[in-house]
């Protein structure tokens, strides 16, 4: 399990690095990623599903 407040804190700050960039992280992905934290979903369906929104 994970720390929802340090999970939240660090998305904020990935947020706002990848902004400079001129890229974004939607709810769908963060929503994800709780999903593997949790360890509801492994590595290969992570990806998975990252290539399917993707295409």
């Amino acid at each position: 399990m994970f720390n929802e407040d340090i999970f939240n804190f660090n998305i904020n700050n990935i947020k706002n690095d990848l902004a400079i960039e001129g890229m974004t992280i939607s709810d769908e992905d963060i929503t994800l990623f709780k999903q593997f934290a949790n360890e509801e979903i492994d590595m290969p369906n992570l990806i998975q599903t990252i290539k399917n929104e993707i295409n």
